[in-house]
């Protein structure tokens, strides 16, 4: 029972403090959504390059999720989530300077350091598995990434008044944002190292070390890409977990890059663009628990088809949008996020439970890597897309992600088709021994 005990309260403490993390850091993630692409199309000088921003920034937290994923490993949760919102504030400061001095090439190194912040959100929301169990595994996940509301929701409707101290202090208008940004990630920083103790993933080490007694069998050290390769290639699952969690993103971030250009295209206020993405954030983020409700009773493959038919409905809303503020382009833009939270949760649970725990950070930070790949290209081929045929066309390419959201669910669900908690134990030695930690055995 002392390991049961252990567990417990350490995964309380975990949660709470993941929760006020999530919601402090998001101010400094979500804050430049509606003004990166301005301000990139401003010191660019090309709408067709208004996209690189934000393509910059999710391409830098793809590539930084699998370095902190190496890093966690080493060092542990606390460690890399640090690290990932001090850097992530690096960047905000170095976007304000590019505004400052007009250096394009500034500003997309400040997008790319940026997406450190939104690495350490990600790894977040699995940090708040290591010590679950197989029945509240998902309503954990979606609890620490519905805590991303308050500050996401927030984050975009203080564009205007950080435009308005930007002119206070002399900086270009559209640089404000990314100045409070780098508060709000330093903010985070300090939580996440003063609270998160003990390390959820180190404690999840420890017990399921001392629940099994014959493991001193030799381990032999792999590189995160080999370990993670051989996971997904022994468990297929999580190969269609992590290509329907990278569809779902890309079809979000294609989309609603583009958005607040196709807004300003028909006279939207700055206000009315803030306003716009705000409703998508809280579509993303506000449902979260109850998606993970579903996935915990329903299975999480059925939750990710459903994500993908919801993304189907929402760019078809998008596609029909005029220029400028309308019905379609906000109810479209709400769906859209709504589609991604039941896609993300699902998805991400999937590969939280199937991941063996010696590759553990491995294939989370593999997931994380690929999804923001394929959302960094998506978000590149956007700007041109929408340059050259309007973002109707956009919309309607996209589809294809959200189909390809759907057939991940069904392979997904041929592969591991009853809900987590019913699923039978794989034999896999670390997860016998988490399951012998949380039971009290």
């Amino acid at each position: 029972m002392r390991h049961h005990d252990d567990r417990s309260v350490a995964q309380r403490r975990t949660v709470r403090v993941l929760v006020l993390t999530q919601a402090v850091g998001a101010i400094g993630i979500t804050i430049g959504i509606a003004t990166a692409s301005l301000l990139a199309r401003d010191l660019s000088g090309s709408e067709a390059l208004s996209g690189l921003a934000q393509t910059s920034q999710v391409l830098g937290a793809a590539v930084i999720s699998f370095l902190l994923a190496g890093l966690m490993a080493r060092r542990g949760r606390r460690f890399g989530l640090c690290t990932g919102y001090l850097l992530g504030a690096s960047g905000g400061g170095l976007v304000v300077l590019a505004g400052v001095l007009g250096s394009m090439v500034l500003l997309l190194a400040g997008a790319v350091l940026l997406g450190a912040a939104t690495a350490a959100n990600s790894a977040a929301r699995y940090a708040a598995t290591d010590l679950a169990t197989d029945e509240n595994r998902a309503r954990s996940l979606s609890l620490v990434v519905w805590a991303t509301t308050v500050g996401a929701v927030a984050g975009p409707n203080l564009s205007g008044p950080a435009g308005s101290f930007a002119r206070t202090v002399g900086i270009p208008e559209l640089a404000g944002p990314f100045a409070i940004a780098a508060v709000g990630m330093l903010a985070a920083a300090i939580v996440v190292g003063v609270g998160l103790r003990p390390d959820p993933l180190l404690l999840a080490q420890r017990l399921g070390e001392s629940a099994v007694p014959h493991a001193a069998v030799p381990v032999r050290r792999q590189s995160s890409w080999t370990a993670a390769r051989a996971a997904i290639g022994d468990r297929p699952v999580l190969g269609y977990a992590i290509g329907g969690l990278a569809m779902a993103h890309a079809a979000m971030v294609g989309v609603m890059v583009m958005t607040p250009l196709h807004m300003e295209h028909g006279g939207a206020e700055l206000e009315v663009i803030g306003l716009v993405i705000s409703g998508h954030v809280l579509g993303m983020f506000a449902f979260s628990p109850l998606v993970g409700v579903l996935a915990d009773r329903l299975g999480r493959p059925p939750v990710l088809g459903l994500g993908g038919f919801v993304l189907v409905a929402a760019l078809l809303l998008c596609a029909s949008s005029p220029d400028g503020m309308s019905w379609q382009v906000s109810s479209g833009l709400f769906l859209l996020g709504v589609g991604w939270s039941l896609a993300m949760v699902s998805a991400s649970t999937l590969v939280a439970e199937h991941a063996p725990l010696a590759a553990r950070t491995a294939v989370q930070g593999t997931s994380d890597l690929v999804m923001g790949m394929t959302a960094a290209g998506a978000g590149a081929a956007a700007g041109l897309v929408v340059d050259l045929a309007g973002y109707p066309t956009l919309a309607l390419v996209t589809l294809a992600l959200a189909l390809g959201v759907v057939g991940a669910a069904v392979r997904a669900h041929a592969e591991a088709p009853l809900p987590a908690a019913d699923a039978p134990d794989d034999g896999d030695p670390a997860a016998t021994a988490g399951t012998a930690a949380a039971s009290g055995d």
